[in-house]
């Protein structure tokens, strides 16, 4: 099968002939489900390009060494010279990088294709030696947004963007199958053709320098990112570049509107985002709903039972009480309610800092320097306590001195030139939810939500194994409803019988907190903990007779200066509300934590871009 005999999916050929005639349209990237013939597209498209042209797969275990390229340690044994070996990015100087599932790649070697690709010149600095050389290519890409995610930043730097669906009717399947039989098939009537479109594309590519692009036509591209909500300047540059090339596809020296609309979905579907949902006027407050509500805040406010102490375990975690699944408790005591757990979803990528603590922890979630020798092997350096020689670095640091020491057949090394290797590894995490459970999480049945949010955390926390704690804070204390662990199960039923009533003890719910942080300090140093607290911040009862927002900052200061300790703050106001007052957002700040109000904590930015690029790329076909 050749690139014209390839079934359907119009608009990721468009994408690719484009970038054949005008390599400024800044390459493109396929995201679709598995299976469906993305890669082998993607590979098809060296046949449209000249016979000298390179094109260069990127593997994704490969080492910074492979791709930025490094000493040439033959040349340094034989000559004793420093000489550069190049790497991928100088094989695809004038020609493609094909990147297979580049969500895949590590997010540093992503970055480095595209610095490079930006500044046209890799540039390299190691061993001591300084060298550069031209690297201008056409990044290719494919991925799978079910095998996991890419940032909204890398997305920006390709040019285009399909979204790629599998072919589902009985028609296209069986012309699939029947082209897949035998190779002789692509023989016939797609080899001519595919020599009528090479003709065709190499004509375009001469005649790109004469098509002019009227003034009105570029003020028309601006609107239209403009009226998009385009970031950034990628989307009028990609934009301008892609309607020229279709022009001079077309074998036509003007750009029109209907040009710009033929490429505007390719180009603008990963940037724009879809318009907002209109927010719903608030209704007017009957006075008897006024009153009714008014009842029920004066009940809130009733002394609650006095704070009965809880017992530790050896293990340092806290008896579950059995008020925490109990039934609703006694109108003197103020209305308790167990909501459902609303329905999960796929929850955004969760960044937390790198440390240079080195351990032999396991998991997905975050990098960390690896004790011992497993992990992957990323740099050398000069010590390392496990003593892992790095050969190839050490080689290199020797190489340009074999011709100055007295060799007998046989590379000399001495004890200045070793080097060592430094390993890199992922870590999970014990994640500490911290739940608001007063009874103003139950207006608007917003802790059923909430429960739905926490769900979706529990289920990444699932994937990036990471143990996992619950703490209550409702009445006038807080309390560990679920100690550390590993039992998922058990985790999601804890959370299903949390309740909701009372008031609103936040400063008891850091103080809990920050006291298991430092037990877990003292028994495992090596754990991280990410606190995750999940409140709309209306505190109203302290734990002493000071002010409550001293006593909050004053719990804040102690978290947020946990070294062990990441916070991330999940704001569960009603931002449609008149009221709002984004108090969470401000005890943010005081934590020195990330913040999201519950709508953001959805990773719907990719998997609904690509429902929002099918619906545009259908809208603008004929």
């Amino acid at each position: 099968m050749n690139f014209c005999g390839f079934v359907g999916h119009d608009d990721a050929k468009l994408a690719l002939i484009l970038n054949a005639i005008d390599p400024q349209c800044g390459g493109v990237l396929f995201a679709g489900e598995k299976g469906s013939g993305k890669s082998t597209c993607a590979r098809l498209f060296r046949e449209l390009l000249p016979g000298e042209t390179p094109f260069v797969e990127v593997p994704l275990n490969m080492t910074e060494d492979a791709l930025l390229g490094t000493v040439d340690i033959e040349r340094a044994l034989k000559h004793g010279e420093k000489a550069f070996q190049p790497g991928i990015l100088s094989r695809a100087d004038g020609g493609v990088i094909h990147i297979d599932d580049i969500n895949l790649l590590p997010a540093g070697m992503i970055a480095l294709i595209f610095e490079a690709h930006d500044r046209g010149t890799n540039i390299l600095e190691r061993e001591g030696i300084t060298a550069h050389h031209p690297c201008r290519f056409i990044p290719i890409a494919t991925m799978d947004p079910d095998e996991g995610l890419l940032s909204a930043h890398f997305l920006d730097r390709f040019g285009m963007f399909v979204a790629w669906g599998a072919i589902r009717t009985n028609a296209g399947k069986m012309e699939i199958i029947r082209k897949s039989e035998s190779v002789l098939y692509a023989t016939s009537d797609t080899d001519a053709a595919l020599s009528r479109l090479r003709e065709r594309i190499a004509n375009a590519r001469r005649l790109l320098k004469r098509v002019h692009v009227p003034a009105t036509i570029e003020q028309s591209i601006v609107e239209r990112c403009i009226e998009r909500g385009i970031e950034g300047h990628r989307g009028e540059l990609f934009l301008f570049c892609a309607a020229r090339a279709y022009a001079a596809f077309r074998a036509e020296i003007t750009v029109t509107e209907e040009h710009v609309d033929q490429v505007l979905p390719l180009v603008l579907a990963h940037r724009a985002r879809p318009a907002p949902e209109e927010q719903e006027e608030p209704t007017e407050v009957q006075p008897s709903e006024k009153n009714q509500s008014d009842n029920e805040s004066q009940t809130e406010r009733e002394t609650e039972p006095h704070n009965h102490q809880n017992q530790l375990h050896e293990g340092g975690a806290q008896e579950t009480s059995s008020e925490a699944s109990a039934a609703p408790a006694d109108a003197s005591t103020g209305k308790e309610e167990i909501f459902d757990t609303g329905e999960p979803f796929p929850v955004r990528r969760i960044a937390l800092r790198k440390d240079r603590l080195k351990r032999a922890e396991s998991g997905r979630r975050t990098k960390t320097a690896s004790q011992g020798k497993s992990g992957r092997y990323v740099r050398s350096g000069f010590k390392s306590a496990e003593r892992d020689v790095a050969l190839d670095a050490t080689l290199r640091a020797a190489a340009p001195y074999q011709a100055m020491r007295e060799r007998n057949g046989s590379v000399v090394i001495r004890p200045e030139d070793l080097r060592f290797k430094e390993r890199e590894k992922k870590m999970g995490h014990l994640v500490i939810f911290v739940v608001d459970g007063s009874g103003s999480m139950g207006a608007q049945r917003r802790m059923t939500e909430t429960k739905g949010a926490v769900q979706s955390l529990l289920l990444d926390c699932y994937r990036k194994r990471d143990k996992v704690a619950f703490i209550v804070f409702r009445r006038n204390r807080a309390e560990i409803v679920l100690p550390p662990t590993s039992s998922f199960e058990y985790a999601a039923k804890r959370l299903k019988e949390i309740p909701v009533g009372g008031r609103t003890p936040l400063s008891a719910g850091l103080l809990e907190v920050y006291r298991l942080v430092m037990r877990m300090r003292m028994r495992r140093p090596q754990t991280r903990c990410l606190v995750v607290l999940v409140t709309d911040g209306r505190a109203n009862q302290a734990l002493g007779e000071t002010d409550i927002e001293m006593e909050l900052r004053s719990m804040a200061g102690l978290l947020s200066g946990c070294k062990n300790a990441d916070c991330l703050v999940i704001d569960t106001e009603d931002k449609k509300s008149l009221t709002k007052m984004d108090l969470a957002a401000r005890l943010a700040e005081w934590l020195d934590a990330h913040y999201y109000p519950l709508a953001d904590l959805r990773a719907d930015y990719l998997t609904g871009m690509v429902e929002y690029a099918r619906d545009l790329q259908r809208a603008s076909s004929p």
